[in-house]
């Protein structure tokens, strides 16, 4: 029987990026741009072209996948009463969250960014791109790693929307089910993320708790140490 690599067809390395600088300085600099993002919940409703929520997405479609099954599906949203139906269904359940599921650790650790279950933001904000993650393939086929695959992702469209001058948040009602009733998705995709995606507001303030990082000392060891 042969060998599965024996069978598999392997192409030549496409022309590979070069930034024109040293890999560090190029890493440097990308790091000063993301160093940027912030996560936002007051946006602007000045509109955003398809052709740029299509090339979000696209970059987002490149990432890597569990043998390349690219389980996920990006449901972008404009319509204004779709996003109406979701904010009602989003705030329902985050009415639940903050006054019975949540315990008091969790609600003294939100305390700092000011959030509750009213979010204006997902009517106001031109576009909402709702990840969906595939339990498998539309034929029913199987599909492997999907939760970090959907992971890669969507990082990968967070960063690519800031890249674009864009602001993001990551929006996590639970559970999301109302999103696979509202948007007619098929059974074999499960809500994984709402994204409001949009130019700020004028005067947009962000919780400065959320400005803190780690530094690189808290996060990264060298062989293991």
């Amino acid at each position: 029987m042969a060998n599965s690599a024996d069978e598999a067809e392997f192409v030549p390395l496409p022309a590979r990026f070069e930034p024109g600088e040293s890999c560090t300085e190029a890493a440097r600099s990308f790091y000063e741009r993301m160093c940027s993002r912030r996560t936002v919940r007051m946006f602007s409703d000045e509109s955003v072209p398809l052709e740029c929520i299509e090339w979000l997405v696209r970059a987002a479609g490149s990432s890597p996948s569990g043998a390349n099954k690219q389980p996920w599906s990006f449901v972008c949203v404009k319509d204004k009463a779709l996003k109406r139906q979701i904010r009602a269904a989003a705030e329902r359940e985050e009415r639940e969250f903050y006054r019975r599921r949540a315990n008091a650790e969790w609600l003294a650790d939100l305390a700092p960014l000011g959030t509750d279950e009213v979010k204006p933001y997902l009517e106001i904000a031109p576009w909402l791109i709702v990840v969906f993650k595939h339990k498998r393939g539309r034929d029913g086929s199987q599909v492997y790693y999907p939760q970090e695959s959907v992971g890669i992702a969507t990082g990968m469209l967070l960063c690519a929307a800031h890249h674009a001058g864009l602001v993001t948040l990551t929006h996590t009602p639970s559970p999301m089910s109302f999103l696979t009733k509202i948007l007619g998705r098929p059974d074999n995709e499960i809500p994984y993320l709402l994204i409001p995606i949009g130019y700020p507001a004028a005067d947009c303030v962000v919780p400065r708790h959320g400005m803190s990082r780690k530094a690189l000392s808290e996060i990264m060891s060298i062989d293991g140490s």
